[in-house]
């Protein structure tokens, strides 16, 4: 073969997944006979050789890999969005046959002094990062130590880190067209936290979607959030002041606010105000009125985050990789059908 082999391939060649491919090799004892069989073949007939330099720390692995829940991530019991991507996370890890270690942060006292610890050599064999915001300092301390890792969300542009996330800023595009076609004209947003590349890529998506369309923005339209309920409630009793006909918030949780907001200002939702949101989390499907959102594979990340982890473990951090997958819109009652 002609294509550089990789445990991806090897997998897809032996209709197993990467995660399989790589229990096989480092001898796990959770495969099958007849599919360790077939993975072995598929090795033995592709030539496929595992880098050596990971193959040789193999029998100093601890089997853990570390969930890192940065501090800045205040909703993680509040928000449906992280219990479903760690569902993903947990599904990755326990197909693997690795032990997952959660790594939970309060305060920057607790960063620094855990740290060093998740970065001892011995101690993991990889970390999954489940969300950053930009130029957070633990991203450079991995890369400093060539710990394998994998972050969930686009880093800044400048750090060469593998990461796992969905097209936020085609997806926040898609979401805002919709509004467009559905008639309205003075659109507002709710955006994300500006410190994160999600928060950043919807509104950038947000702006290109009215520009393409010569609908010149309104800055007094765009409200700046941080994927919080209570927060996204203020703003779009704010926002209500310019009379928009049209929301798009950064994610389901504040367009549920926008929701609640547009209730008790009497505003009736689609027929003054159209709402769309981002995730497609379970309450979008029972809110009044349900709710059109941005549907992203939310457990499939996690999958996914753990899967390319694995890979690095395997393979080596560099180059880095950047697993980018697609969102779909799912109308529903909030803004219409068209």
């Amino acid at each position: 073969m002609t294509e550089r082999l990789t445990l991806e391939i090897i997998g897809e060649l032996a209709s197993v997944s990467r995660a399989t491919v790589s229990r096989v090799i480092n001898d796990h004892p959770n495969v099958s006979p007849d599919v360790r069989e077939r993975v072995r073949r598929v090795i033995e007939e592709t030539g496929f050789q595992p880098n050596q330099a990971a193959r040789s720390l193999a029998a100093n692995r601890s089997g853990i890999i570390g969930l890192i829940i940065p501090r800045m991530v205040q909703s993680l019991f509040t928000d449906p969005y992280y219990p479903r991507l760690l569902q993903g996370i947990t599904k990755g890890v326990n197909d693997s046959g690795y032990t997952l270690s959660l790594f939970l942060f309060h305060t920057e006292d607790e960063e620094d002094k855990l740290i060093p610890k998740v970065l001892s050599r011995g101690l993991l064999d990889g970390v999954v990062i489940a969300s950053s915001h930009l130029d957070d300092p633990l991203i450079w301390r991995l890369l400093d130590n060539q710990m394998p890792h994998i972050i969930i969300g686009r880093p800044q542009e400048s750090i060469e880190a593998s990461y796992v996330d969905v097209d936020n800023f085609s997806a926040a595009i898609t979401a805002v067209s919709h509004l467009v076609r559905s008639g309205r004209k003075r659109i507002g947003t709710i955006t994300g936290r500006l410190d994160m590349s999600a928060g950043i890529d919807r509104l950038q998506g947000y702006y290109e979607a009215l520009n393409s369309r010569g609908i010149k923005v309104d800055e007094k339209l765009v409200a700046v959030g941080d994927f919080e309920e209570s927060v996204a409630y203020s703003a779009m009793l704010r926002l209500a002041e310019q009379n928009p006909d049209g929301i798009f918030a950064a994610s389901d949780a504040m367009a549920l606010g926008a929701l609640r907001a547009l209730n008790d200002l009497g505003k009736r939702v689609p027929d003054e105000v159209a709402v769309v949101g981002f995730d497609d989390l379970p309450p979008a499907a029972t809110a009044t009125p349900t709710l059109t959102t941005v549907r992203q594979p939310i457990k499939r990340i996690g999958e996914l985050a753990v899967e390319t982890l694995l890979e690095i473990i395997e393979e080596g951090v560099s180059p880095p990789r950047r697993r980018i997958l697609p969102a779909e819109l799912i109308i529903r009652k909030s803004c219409g059908f068209i």
